[in-house]
């Protein structure tokens, strides 16, 4: 199987991955690994009409899961079994209830509950499908070497579907805060510490919002539609990312030479 080349990490690996990346992708999507299960999930996936099928068939729900970044919840059958029967439309469905919104797009995308007829049987469902499955799994073996380069080849296309929705800007942010990969490009980039989650949501948002106006001079998640803004929160980010390893090394280093600075080491009489 084609593994994604990432030499070096830094603004230098990502100028390179970048620049390589269509022809990496491509490389990708064609090693047999990856083929197959694209070829499996197109020829079998209009043929399920349950939640229930899909959760009996671990192939299908694999590609099905990992499309949406789920991938973990693989063995999670009931779990996923209700997500998706629950559906979207009413308001104590478990998707709308669960704060990680991937759930959500996820139930959504299948229909299983709120459609006479499911997504599934479309003719062109299981090329959006595994489209989306060859896009996160390539990001995944990018992220099994740089776990800083996976999340920001997640910004463009999660912040842009998230800008260019008719809501309200704190909606927005809401939306982005329950969507974990996305979160963490924010945190990291406005150099949030790890506690930051434990506090009220209102006041997370209204840290988000200073903090975007203060880096980008606009508060709002509109702002991403645009190109350029995407491009600044990208280079923020992995700049914040790059520095906090930087430190953490720092720090280790400055605990080890303290450890060994206080180590007694005997004195042994040769004579």
């Amino acid at each position: 199987m084609f593994q994604p080349v990432v030499p070096f990490g830094g603004f230098s690996g990502w100028s390179f991955l970048t620049r390589t990346l269509d022809n990496q992708k491509e490389a990708f999507a064609n090693s047999s690994e990856i083929a197959r299960e694209v070829d499996y999930f197109k020829e079998n996936i209009s043929k399920i009409q349950t939640a229930e099928d899909l959760v009996a068939d671990r192939r299908l729900l694999k590609v099905a899961l990992e499309s949406f970044g789920l991938g973990e919840d693989i063995n999670n059958k009931f779990f996923i079994r209700k997500v998706l029967e629950d559906g979207t439309s009413a308001d104590d469905a478990l998707a709308n209830r669960l704060s990680d919104k991937r759930y959500l797009e996820f139930s959504k995308a299948f229909g299983f509950g709120d459609l006479p007829v499911p997504n599934t049987v479309l003719s062109d469902f299981g090329s959006k499908i595994t489209s989306a499955f060859k896009e996160r799994q390539f990001e995944a073996a990018i992220g099994d070497q740089n776990e800083d380069f996976r999340l920001a080849l997640g910004i463009e296309r999660d912040l842009t579907d998230i800008a260019g929705k008719d809501l309200q800007e704190d909606t927005l942010w809401f939306t982005v805060m329950g969507n974990p990969p996305l979160r963490k490009v924010f945190e990291t980039a406005f150099n949030l510490p790890e506690s930051f989650g434990t506090l009220d949501l209102d006041k997370q948002l209204e840290t988000f919002k200073d903090k975007a106006q203060s880096a980008f001079g606009d508060s709002g998640i509109k702002q991403f539609a645009s190109t350029e803004k995407l491009k600044d929160l990208t280079q923020l980010f992995l700049l914040r990312a790059d520095v906090q390893a930087l430190n953490l090394n720092l720090g280790s280093s400055q605990t080890a030479l303290t450890l060994l600075q206080n180590i007694s080491i005997p004195r042994i009489s040769l004579f």
